[in-house]
């Protein structure tokens, strides 16, 4: 693992508070994910940062010398973060596959200030052609791996994934299966089900998931258009469906899957439309936004806390975003 800024800020939390757990709560993750990171930073950099003692953490003698370092690394970082704010400015028609919550376009104006940020709501399969035509600067765009990927066909496009996102099986909130911490496929028998209809993006990626269930063969009420549709007919026919928590909604209820496997959110941009530094920053708010949003679901949180090595490296739990739409580093 290389060492990275969002690297360097934990340190420097860790650091500031003397604290793990009060790190841990400064930057909103449970403590066992904050360790296991600080793990592999510690692997990465040779050698331990911090010793415990009764009243919390001390530098050891390698952190005296080095996290000094990576406090200068993450103030450089703000300070190139904040030089291309200023100069950011124009206007960016800014495309989301399914999923566009009003308060992502906030956070995205509070933070970009001097952008004009104009945001629609795209069907997938279109995003990287209509970022490749000019119709949109930038889009994010699910897909998954082999399954489902997003290819770029165009040397002047370029991308960057925001988050993995694990998939979900989404019950109605009365459901007998609804309040189990995890399923396995035995516990999938009888179920009705609501499909993905065959253009949507996600159709290969639950074919896929089936498969490896052992669910080819199964008794589907409906096939929805999107993901927002789906969780309708869950909640109204008591049916269950596959989903990311993109496209899962409040008034149903996710539960993981055993094994669970991850799609992933990836941004898409023209380089003519975005530069690397407003493009970096982009992500960036992205990133903290969404997990601030996972974290809304108990069903995330508590599987994240699960997570024997913390959560995937994406998303980026050294940004997040609070109810103020601030990105605290």
């Amino acid at each position: 693992m290389e060492i990275e800024v969002r690297h360097a800020r934990v340190v420097e939390m860790i650091n500031a508070t003397g604290s793990l757990s009060k790190a841990a709560m400064k930057i909103g993750i449970p403590q066992p994910s904050l360790s296991a990171q600080l793990r592999r930073i510690e692997k990465a950099v040779g050698g331990s940062l911090f010793v415990r003692t009764r009243n919390g953490v001390i530098p050891t003698p390698l952190g005296e010398r080095v996290i000094p370092k990576l406090a200068a690394l993450a103030e450089q970082a703000d300070a190139v973060i904040a030089e291309a704010a200023v100069d950011t400015s124009g206007t960016l028609r800014f495309g989301t596959a399914e999923w566009t919550p009003p308060t992502l376009r906030s956070a995205l104006r509070t933070m970009l200030p001097k952008i004009d940020m104009r945001t629609e709501t795209i069907l997938s399969a279109d995003a990287v052609d209509k970022v490749q035509r000019g119709a949109l600067g930038a889009a994010m765009v699910s897909g998954m791996g082999s399954v489902a990927p997003v290819r770029l066909r165009d040397r002047d496009l370029a991308k960057e994934t925001i988050v993995r996102d694990p998939v979900w099986l989404a019950l109605p909130v009365s459901h007998p299966l609804a309040d189990h911490a995890v399923l396995t496929a035995s516990q999938l028998d009888g179920l009705w089900w609501i499909g993905y209809a065959q253009q949507h993006w996600f159709s290969p990626v639950e074919r896929h998931l089936l498969g490896a269930l052992g669910r080819r063969d199964r008794r589907v009420s409906h096939y929805a258009g999107g993901h927002h549709e789906a969780m309708s007919w869950v909640r109204h026919v008591g049916a269950a469906a596959l989903t990311p928590l993109t496209g899962a909604t409040s008034d149903v209820r996710v539960v993981p899957l055993a094994d669970t496997q991850y799609t992933e959110l990836t941004l898409v941009w023209h380089r003519d439309a975005l530069s690397s530094g407003t493009a970096r920053r982009l992500v960036e708010i992205i990133r903290g936004f969404y997990y601030h949003y996972a974290r809304s679901f108990p069903s995330y949180r508590s599987w994240l806390g699960d997570l024997p090595d913390g959560p995937p490296e994406v998303p980026d739990p050294s940004c997040w975003m609070p109810a103020d739409s601030s990105c605290v580093s």
